[in-house]
């Protein structure tokens, strides 16, 4: 984009509704994946892999939890063209409906013993339906956000995205502490269906939500001169094809995530022998801190630089991985809610408040939207798959957390060269992100209104 006469600061919309819609909205997607993931670990191996035996089925089932972030990445490439050629909004509103009806047909499907190999088959594809909304949700979110917010506030602004999906991962989890205590005959016939039902319900409150919120005032000054790419793809992988490297080695981190929601429930319930009410209760309390303390990174990085605080939070957890699959691995409730909810609750959320921002600063707004989906979804894909991968390749014997910690531990110190051999970029101002040669940041910055 044009720098614009006297150093003026680019024109803010409205951060506050923006931040809202984002984290509403994204607190209600992310409940729908979230819930997958939970009855993947808890029930799915013995209602879609019965003939299986329970090792193999419990694999199947965290497959198909993966095979969710395979389409992540195409929905990256479809929903980020669309978001940077035609609007934002549009992309939030298709990702919304995507994911809710996909997941209440879920719900709906009959188990192995009533149609056979097709119960699976058809529980893969609205699986893929699902990866494919979440792939352009986030990065629809972020761009929305980042682009109404004034330039000293971004990082907080665009963290509301990732408290929503701690928000949707608490409600998730909430659903199913209930379900989860009913005799075993009912959890299988038509508990564990519940909460993908409640799903029509998210759908309309979301739909309402994100209908009323404006498009970007960037987007909006693209369109007005002429600026909006025509093949934002292309622009891309011509122009930035490094910063999308950099990201997907960055959104490694991920893996946390996903070992600790997945895997470590799976882990606990499964080989330990460990009873499901705690374990769930484990990630209701750890998001709940998650949500309070993302704001507070993301305004100390807004102040401080966005690569101190994400470096800081890789580093804790690549130590932390090792005390909590251990206090599992040692049957300690308390050891496993202390350390639990201090590692993805507190240390965890330092990258969770930081990315949405500093992936979206290192893209001009004519391929943020594009370049911050493709290279979270393809980060985000590999970790998907680590909850099937660690159950492969270690087992499911007792003793078979300590590699998965190594592992874990491995991708975070990765994910730590990617993120301090990158540009600082929370000083620069918003119409020169993404330039080879940004300007001096401006000494102010319009307040929101």
């Amino acid at each position: 984009m044009t720098d614009r006469p006297n150093g003026a600061a680019p024109p803010v919309g409205r951060p506050a509704k923006a931040a809202l819609a984002a984290w509403i909205g994204s607190a209600l997607e992310y409940y729908d994946f979230f819930i997958y993931g939970t009855a993947a670990a808890l029930v799915f191996n013995k209602i879609f892999f019965p003939a299986s035996s329970p090792a193999t089925g419990t694999l199947l089932a965290l497959s198909t939890f993966g095979v969710g972030y395979v389409s992540r990445p195409l929905g990256a490439l479809l929903l980020g063209h669309l978001g940077d050629k035609f609007g934002r909004k549009r992309v939030l509103l298709a990702t919304l409906l995507l994911m809710g009806v996909s997941t209440v047909l879920v719900g709906c499907l009959p188990g192995y013993g009533t149609l056979g190999v097709a119960a699976p088959i058809l529980l893969v594809a609205l699986r893929l339906l699902q990866g494919l909304s979440a792939g352009g949700e986030q990065a629809s979110a972020n761009s929305m956000s980042l682009e109404h917010s004034p330039e000293n506030r971004r990082a907080y602004y665009t963290s509301f995205t990732l408290s929503g999906t701690q928000a949707g991962q608490i409600l998730a989890t909430a659903v199913f502490l209930p379900v989860a205590a009913l005799p075993e005959e009912q959890l299988l016939s038509w508990g564990w269906r519940v909460p993908f039902w409640l799903s029509a319900v998210v759908v309309l409150v979301g739909y309402y939500i994100r209908r009323s919120l404006d498009e970007t005032p960037v987007f909006q000054q693209e369109v007005a001169s002429g600026e909006v790419a025509k093949l934002p793809l292309a622009v891309l992988l011509r122009d930035h094809w490094a910063d999308v490297l950099r990201v997907v080695v960055a959104a490694l981190i991920a893996s946390v995530s996903t070992i600790f929601t997945v895997y470590a429930l799976s882990y606990a319930v499964n080989t330990v022998g460990l009873s499901k009410t705690p374990m769930l209760w484990v990630g209701v309390l750890a998001n709940v801190a998650a949500v309070l303390s993302i704001p507070l990174w993301a305004k100390l990085s807004d102040r401080v630089g966005r690569k101190r605080i994400f470096i800081a939070g890789s580093l804790g957890c690549a130590v932390l991985i090792f005390a909590y699959l251990g206090a599992i691995a040692a049957g300690s409730y308390p050891w496993i809610f202390v350390v639990g909810i201090g590692m993805f609750g507190i240390v965890y959320t330092a990258t969770s408040a930081v990315w949405p921002s500093f992936y979206g600063e290192m893209f001009p707004a004519r391929v943020r939207l594009s370049g911050t989906a493709i290279g979270t979804q393809i980060g985000f894909a590999i970790s998907g798959f680590l909850p099937s991968i660690a159950v492969g390749v270690t087992g499911t014997s007792r003793g078979a957390w300590l590699g998965v910690a190594i592992f874990t531990a491995a991708l975070c110190l990765v994910n730590v060269i990617a993120v301090a051999t990158g540009r600082e970029t929370y000083r620069v101002p918003t119409d020169q992100l993404g330039l080879k040669e940004p300007a001096p940041a401006r000494n102010e910055v319009s307040a929101p209104k």
